[in-house]
């Protein structure tokens, strides 16, 4: 079935990273897999999730005021732990924290009041079930997922009656999430540790697309995903169709103590007008304390980056990307008429913008969220090879302090010069 338009046009989402690894501010999952702590400790933390200051509300008006449309929430992650009440399995925090109460309905009704778009995380493996380490991926991405107890059989002691019924506890938790939250975007993680055949994801999609046919699904369902996933870092190159990259305010995805390490706000318009500038979504990561309240400088990038959104929300939504490399000294994108060009200038310009290989004449250009009128030329260029576009620099009262845009209106569609010239 074709993407659903919504993500395309969404621009940004807020990432949730909420769980009991908040109690102690450890690495979600990893930090038992890895023995960083115990296991045992690390399971301590359900005596201490509390949720006692978890407002739903609270976060989506701070989503809606960020300028996301939509966001994802780890619903279960690889220590198995889940945010509601399932019927499969026992380990969740109704059952086994102080918090007492299934978080993920809650969660889905605040957004869908305030007009966002629900997404839930999930993750494929889960390395507190019993019956998890029995099978062994045929040719693992990396050697240790075989020797670590968490993920793996031993050699010759697989178990595929055991293996049968951890997919039949993982389908019936995601056939939940589905009948009762109805999701309208699932991002699957953990899919390195099995091979798709031995994960049934086929199967997985046919059984989410039942229950809900407009579910859009994340690449690490494999081959039965809508869109990638790059983390952490833009892509020098776009991936092929629709995208999302995944990056965290500060260094870590769930709450840590002492991870103080945030990204400006600065560096995340500049990390997000790169991405929805080579097409894609960014997926901005938040990590809730234990009690559920977003930490201060989280809120504050957020509230910082919304800012900037809502006064160039013209070069933001209802875009698509821009320039390629080389035209231009910054992302752009390009309205979805392909008649404005929104060129991104970080740094304050100084003399001039220039734009390189841009056949349609241009009529105006303004600066995004003050109006005022720049003037343009046009310099050199030899037969089919156009010359260059400069225009002047705005005065310093018309710069924003984190990134100025510049709206080019052109008289007709896009047509860019991409030879290499006279030869």
């Amino acid at each position: 079935m074709p993407m659903q338009s919504w993500f395309r046009d969404a621009k940004l989402g807020i990432f949730v990273h909420y769980g009991i690894y908040a109690v102690d501010g450890v690495p979600e999952s990893w930090s038992f897999y890895t023995g960083q702590v115990p296991h045992d400790q690390y399971m301590r933390q359900l005596d201490g999730f509390t949720a006692a200051r978890y407002e739903p509300r609270d976060w989506a008006r701070l989503f809606a005021r960020a300028g996301a449309r939509y966001a994802v929430l780890t619903a279960r992650h690889h220590d198995g732990v889940a945010l509601w009440d399932s019927a499969h399995g026992d380990l969740d925090v109704v059952r086994r924290t102080p918090a007492g109460r299934d978080l993920i309905g809650p969660y889905a009704e605040a957004l869908r009041e305030e007009g966002l778009k629900v997404g839930l995380y999930y993750s494929h493996s889960d390395w507190n079930h019993p019956d998890y380490a029995s099978t062994v991926h045929p040719q693992p991405p990396e050697e240790e997922i075989r020797a670590n107890p968490y993920a793996s059989a031993r050699p010759g002691e697989e178990d595929p009656a055991a293996w049968a019924r951890y997919l039949a506890y993982r389908d019936g938790q995601v056939g939940e999430l589905v009948a009762r939250f109805r999701p309208d975007l699932l991002w699957f993680d953990g899919e390195w540790e099995r091979a798709e055949e031995q994960w049934g994801l086929r199967e997985l999609a046919e059984l989410i697309l039942a229950g809900n046919p407009d579910t859009v699904l994340n690449a690490r369902m494999l081959s039965h995903g809508d869109y990638a996933t790059p983390e952490q870092g833009v892509p020098l190159q776009a991936p092929d169709g629709p995208w999302e990259l995944c990056l965290t305010v500060n260094d870590s995805w769930g709450f840590q103590h002492q991870d103080e390490h945030h990204k400006s706000v600065r560096q995340l318009v500049r990390y997000f007008t790169e991405t929805i500038g080579m097409g894609g979504n960014l997926l901005l990561d938040v990590g809730p304390k234990e009690d559920g309240t977003i930490p201060p400088a989280q809120v504050e990038r957020l509230e910082g980056l919304g800012a900037w959104i809502a006064r160039h929300s013209e070069a933001v939504y209802g875009t698509v990307a821009g320039l390629p490399a080389g035209h231009h000294y910054g992302p752009s994108t390009l309205s979805a008429d392909r008649r404005t060009l929104y060129l991104v200038c970080f740094d304050p310009p100084r003399e001039s913008v220039s734009v390189r290989g841009l056949r349609t004449p241009v009529k105006r250009v303004t600066v995004l969220g003050t109006g005022a009128e720049l003037g343009h030329d046009v310099i050199g260029g030899l037969g089919e090879v156009p010359g260059v576009t400069w225009i002047d620099a705005p005065r310093a009262a018309d710069v924003d302090e984190r990134a100025t845009v510049l709206a080019v209106e052109l008289d007709g569609e896009l047509d860019l010069y991409r030879g290499t010239g006279r030869n």
